[in-house]
């Protein structure tokens, strides 16, 4: 992906250093800094105080080794200034009487500022108020004759692209200048740090910096000193991290020096800021020019093409249960409010409608409800094949639960003759006509059984207006309105996982059913028509939904992504042909948002047009289509 997607290169940096030899150290940074130019970085930090080591102890009271750091951060500004790049670098800096623990920020030959830490630990082996006092209240320090700032400043690389710097034990303060920095509108975090490594610091220290990202909205990068500090009392590992949004982007291993890299996407920083409603950029803080260029480069950073399923097989695990306890919490909540002990599903024996049951039995267990009261209806039709007419009762056997077969077909023919529709046209007269058949009979069944009709419909059906309006669009509740279909087939694979050897079998078969709504006549008894032949691959969909409607890329960013994501799983042309589907359904679709049943909010991407997703029906798509088109 291209500069012009958000992303910004930033590199961590741990030399190897030798105590109180500045100008060693500053040529073993020159060379760090020029490789992570070269590399595409636009931002470097180093360890604190890395230009003299961290472990000097009294001899940072030494005039000399003062006057020597000041010449080698001076040498190495030069040497750097024909490079496009931000750099972070730690020093002693001596002003007045004071001396204090500094990071010098520099790009292009100028030092902007020096920013100095305003938290100075002096407990255990830490002992630097020894030597350094705070950062001072005036928020100005005097280095070379010159005044620079010490606190609240910021670096201004491009509009999204706002750095700030902290020191070390700062981050672990109740009160860390980052949240004073973030406020004032920085993206990205710095960390210029010395750490000693003890047992269980690292893990502690991986998610304080996680965490803190997370907690700012922000991209945090985290240098640690490592090989060439003294190890008199103290062991230092080098831990390099960064982080964006509580979520670790690289992290090094321990006890290796080096340049650790990360792309991280300041756009999708501020979209999360923006759609944050207790999101206040308030802070006062100077913000200083730079005057680099993003450059632009192919980013190594591949987002997982399947957001809404966690990677790990716990975590699905983990994740799949919440949600289902969710869904039946939801239905279970209103069935109790509304005291109905009877709940009526179009069971078709295809996915959604297998989950709905599913989520239906878990709720009437909960009430302790006897599941004699789910009542599901198979209708079969036109289009329905003998696999998906058994695996529906076969699933209501084995549930327990109330099964019934009510066949439409008559009354749809009546329906055609009634308004003069020929029966041998299969067009979307013949096709909606039997799913609102369908929802008339189940209506009309809840109706003479006091129950309400559950609906079936998922997340990934109403973005892309996949439902017969005033069809299967309707129900009294819709438990799956907010599971998108990838996640829905591992919801049904984790009930067959953990029940019976009977209800696995057909739960296996359900999941090996291709998707469709079968209101076609089938061919040789098999399934004529396959929704993903119609509107596209749902992994495509659900992942262009989730970045849309989550961080608000535009069709250009999203198009990117997905080609590094899907690589090898689908070409540009395909990618590029279901992405103009997508736009094209999902803005002409949202008439049947705006009226949907209510249903339970199980993720953070929902599109209930009373809570999460407001859009006039009648908005133009136009320049989103334009953009599609200059792909």
């Amino acid at each position: 992906m291209k500069r012009m997607d958000g992303y910004v290169r930033i590199a961590a940096a741990t030399p190897r250093v030798k105590v109180a030899d500045c100008p060693a150290n500053t040529a073993e940074m020159e060379k760090m800094i020029r490789e992570a130019a070269g590399h595409g970085a636009s931002v470097i930090v180093f360890p604190e105080l890395s230009v003299t080591g961290y472990t000097c102890g009294d001899l940072f009271r030494e005039r000399r080794l003062i006057k020597s750091a000041e010449e080698a951060l001076l040498a190495l500004i030069e040497n750097t200034k024909d490079l496009n790049i931000l750099c972070a670098v730690g020093l002693p800096v001596a002003s007045g009487g004071m001396l204090y623990n500094c990071a010098a920020v520099f790009c292009r030959g100028e030092l902007l500022a020096l920013p100095a830490k305003q938290n100075i630990p002096n407990y255990n082996e830490l002992s630097e108020a020894r030597y350094f006092a705070p950062a001072p209240e005036n928020g100005t320090i005097r280095f070379n004759g010159e005044w620079y700032d010490c606190r609240s400043v910021l670096f201004e690389l491009s509009e999204d692209t706002l750095v700030g710097v902290e020191i070390a034990e700062d981050l672990w303060a109740a009160n860390p200048p980052s949240t004073h920095l973030a406020l004032g509108g920085a993206t990205v975090l710095l960390n210029l740090a010395c750490t000693d490594e003890t047992v269980g610091r690292a893990d502690y220290r991986r998610d304080l910096v996680r965490m803190q990202s997370g907690r700012l909205v922000c991209a945090y990068a985290y240098a640690d000193a490592g090989f060439g500090e003294s190890t008199t009392d103290m062991v230092f590992a080098g831990h390099r991290i960064i982080a964006e949004n509580a979520v670790t982007v690289r992290e090094s291993e321990l006890f290796e020096n080096g340049i650790l890299y990360g792309d991280v996407d300041t756009e999708r920083l501020v979209q999360d800021r923006r759609r944050m409603s207790t999101w206040r950029e308030h802070a006062d803080c100077a913000v200083l020019e730079t005057g680099i260029v993003l450059p632009e480069f192919e980013t190594d950073r591949v987002m997982y093409p399947f957001p809404f399923i966690p990677k790990e097989e716990m975590e699905l695990k983990k994740r799949c249960e919440s949600i289902l306890r969710a869904q039946a919490a939801g239905l279970a909540t209103r069935l109790g409010h509304i005291g109905c002990k009877t709940a009526v599903i179009g069971l078709s024996g295809g996915l959604d409608s297998t989950l709905a049951l599913l989520v239906t039995v878990r709720a009437f267990d909960l009430l302790g409800y006897p599941r004699e009261g789910i009542r599901t209806v198979s209708m079969p039709c036109f289009g329905t094949t003998k696999r998906t007419k058994s695996n529906a009762q076969y699933l209501a056997e084995e549930l327990e639960v109330n099964f019934c077969e009510i066949p439409i077909a008559a009354a749809v023919e009546q329906h055609f003759k009634d308004i003069g529709h020929d029966p041998s046209v299969l067009d979307v007269t013949f096709e909606n006509a039997q799913a609102r058949e369908r929802t008339q009979v189940l209506m009309d069944v809840a109706n003479r059984f006091n129950g309400i009709v559950i609906g079936t419909g998922d997340l990934s059906e109403l973005a892309l207006g996949w439902a017969t309006y005033n069809g299967d669009h309707m129900s009294m509740y819709g438990v799956n309105g907010s599971v998108p279909k990838t996640l829905v087939r591992h919801l049904v694979r984790h009930i067959a996982n953990t029940g019976s050897d009977a209800l696995r079998r057909v739960l296996l078969d359900i999941l090996d059913t291709p998707v469709s709504p079968e209101l076609l006549p089938p061919k040789d008894g098999e399934i004529a028509q396959k929704t993903e032949d119609l509107v596209g691959p749902y992994e495509l969909h659900d992942y262009f939904l989730y970045y849309l409607l989550r961080f608000g890329f535009t069709p250009t960013k999203i198009y990117h992504m997905a080609l590094r994501s899907f690589a090898g799983m689908y070409d540009a042309e395909t990618v590029k042909k279901w992405l103009r589907t997508f736009y094209r359904r999902f803005f002409t679709q949202q008439f049947k948002r705006s009226c949907l049943p209510d249903g339970p909010k199980v993720g953070t991407v929902t599109l209930s047009p009373r809570g999460d997703f407001r859009m006039p029906s009648d908005a133009s798509f136009k320049i989103w289509m334009e953009e599609i088109e200059k792909l």
